[in-house]
């Protein structure tokens, strides 16, 4: 039963990733790629039905995780306490943002929400990211199952790590690559013209960093975490979701060059789905793995 919940946990924060991504990446992208009032208040129109119940995944993923493990839900939400006050502060800041910018008709009032947004959603993709790396690589807990990390120590990983160090940091800017990637694809799907144009075109110029930041992240994973490899081993079928991402990648690539969008957003969520179902092979059995002795496992 305890496996059952493990990847029902699993799979709200894989649908959180791929639903809430596109939004997150809307917001990140459209203050660049949207080059007037008209074609920002059309990108947000594009998530406005959507934006704030795509959210819900998250709040079904943390209240399960609550129910089922009691104890993993209390670690980590006592010693990743900081990271997720800021998380809680930006999901807030994008809501106030969407909801507040046309309550005035001037042009400074609209363009601080619309940075805003962009900043909030920015800096999100960041910390979320980085809150996955940490849970790869490890976390200190002690023996009463509790842990404490400052924001940053000496960018090492190691036996006192901080929430930032050199390995979450690679988390944090891919998840900004990929999540922004992700909202250009949905944005060049629900739009038209020039706006759609510039979006496909911040596609393009942001597949190679995505492919060379994804091929790094994981080599970066072997090498912290070389564990993470032995439900790989025991179960070579496994090994299809690196094929998967390769493919899903390529096919960013080659549907995106076609303007074939829809295809290249579903190649998207293809590719953000597999790679959080590749890190929670990797997790399992542990939902909280630590650098010391004391991993909470299911």
């Amino acid at each position: 039963m305890s496996t059952v919940w493990f990847w029902l946990v699993a799979f709200m924060l894989i649908a959180y990733v791929v639903l809430d991504g596109f939004d997150i990446g809307v917001g990140i992208l459209h203050l660049f790629v949207a080059k007037s009032d008209d074609e920002r208040r059309l990108a947000l129109r594009s998530i406005g039905p959507v934006w704030d119940g795509n959210e819900v995944w998250l709040i079904a993923g943390g209240g399960t995780l609550y129910f089922a493990f009691p104890l993993v839900y209390a670690s980590s939400f006592s010693g990743f306490y900081l990271p997720l006050m800021i998380v809680l502060w930006l999901l807030i800041l994008r809501g106030v943002s969407v909801e507040l910018r046309s309550h005035i008709s001037l042009g400074v009032w609209r363009t601080f929400f619309d940075a805003l947004f962009a900043f909030s959603s920015a800096l999100l993709a960041i910390f979320y990211g980085a809150a996955l790396a940490n849970v790869i690589r490890g976390v200190p807990i002690g023996p009463d199952f509790y842990f404490f990390l400052p924001l940053w120590t000496n960018w090492r990983v190691g036996p006192s790590p901080g929430i930032l160090d050199w390995y979450t940091v690679i988390g944090g800017i891919l998840a900004l690559v990929a999540l922004t990637v992700h909202g250009g694809l949905y944005l060049a799907t629900k739009t038209e013209a020039a706006l759609q144009a510039r979006a496909r075109r911040a596609v393009k110029l942001l597949w190679l960093p995505l492919l060379v930041l994804t091929g790094f992240s994981l080599i970066a994973t072997m090498k912290i975490r070389p564990e993470s490899l032995h439900n790989y081993e025991a179960h070579p079928i496994a090994f299809i979701i690196p094929v998967g991402v390769i493919l899903a990648l390529a096919g960013i690539l080659n549907f995106s060059r076609r303007h074939q969008d829809k295809r290249a957003f579903a190649s998207s969520a293809v590719y953000l789905g597999l790679m959080m179902t590749g890190a929670a092979v990797g997790l399992y059995p542990a939902l909280l793995p630590s650098i010391t002795d004391h991993a909470l496992e299911i």
